[in-house]
């Protein structure tokens, strides 16, 4: 009797870990990511930094999120029908602004059952946020917080389409979001090899060092900028690398309307034009709380060049 029972056990035991190791082999389709649906950094004074987000930068809030004694924790500033700001009112963790940054699929269980194949962490199940969309979060390898959401057509996101998007607002487009990020092996497996994220470019800003590594979303043209670093940069100079990427199609015309605002919003720093190594303009605004805000011209310095130029036998003044 207690031989069988044995038999019986180890069977069972036998049933589970192979069951368990065909489910590991399945090959589980990753579904669509189609681009960043937001950036969250924490600020130490709401109001303070809604008058920087909103009246300065000309962004509507779409939603606030509120704490169980009815003050204000989060406030959503919205950027475009599919992308927003997060204002995170409390104390930054480890002395880095950047709460966690978030990209949108068309199927975030499925996306949780991908990533679980693929032997990364994730939650007992997804969760339907107070905006009303579906989301889950894991961590890259740099301890990153990474959101996986998903718009649903009765949340928030859906329900706002097409509002709240003032014309004078600074971007129309959060183009990427930049990170720290000091284990590349295993962040290019997390992002490339796993979430299919394509590399597209890497350069050095001072010499022949490699300082950053851009990958862009699988399904869309949103992309995240690795900031490489040997040692991690002292607190203080953490926002400037771990920033957020808007982009203008007239830098000189946003910044003469940032400049005309300055009656409503007393921006304290001196706002100078770079050509990046991209060939792109650009500048950078900090927030209240030191986060860069990188905006960028669309197009390449040579690419406005031919467009401004006139045309081959036209009449030359």
């Amino acid at each position: 009797m207690f031989k069988r029972s044995r038999i019986k056990v180890v069977s069972t035991c036998l049933l589970v870990v192979m069951a368990s190791f065909l489910l590991a082999q399945t090959k589980v389709k990753r579904p669509s990511i189609l681009g960043i649906s937001h950036a969250a950094v924490y600020v130490h004074d709401l109001s303070r930094s809604r008058a920087f987000y909103e009246q300065y930068l000309s962004f509507n809030e779409s939603l606030a999120l509120k704490r169980q004694d009815g003050t204000d924790r989060i406030a959503l500033v919205k950027v475009n029908d599919e992308q927003s700001l997060e204002l995170f009112a409390e104390d930054a963790r480890d002395n880095v602004q950047l709460s966690h940054i978030a990209i949108y699929t068309d199927d975030a269980e499925h996306m949780r059952d991908y990533l679980l194949s693929r032997g990364i962490v994730v939650p007992d199940k997804v969760h339907k946020g107070q905006a009303g969309n579906l989301f889950f979060t894991v961590k890259d390898p740099n301890g990153h917080l990474v959101e996986i959401v998903e718009y649903r057509p009765d949340g928030m996101t859906a329900r706002t389409r097409g509002q709240l998007m003032p014309a004078d607002r600074v971007s129309r487009h959060l183009t990427h979001v930049g990170i720290l990020t000091g284990s590349v092996g295993p962040t290019l497996k997390f992002y490339r090899d796993i979430l299919g994220f394509r590399e597209f470019w890497h350069g050095s800003s001072v010499d022949d060092q490699q300082h950053w590594i851009s990958i862009r979303v699988p399904d869309g043209s949103d992309y995240i900028e690795l900031m490489l670093y040997k040692d991690l940069p002292p607190a203080k100079e953490r926002g400037l690398q771990n920033h957020l990427g808007l982009e203008t199609d007239n830098l000189s015309k946003t910044i003469a309307e940032l400049q005309s605002r300055m009656a409503r919003y007393s921006y304290p720093y001196p706002i100078e034009v770079q050509i990046g190594k991209d060939r792109k303009r650009q500048a950078s605004l900090w927030d209240p709380d030191g986060t860069r805000i990188e905006i960028t011209e669309s197009a390449t310095v040579e690419e406005q060049q031919v467009a401004t130029r006139p045309a081959a036998g036209g009449e030359h003044h």
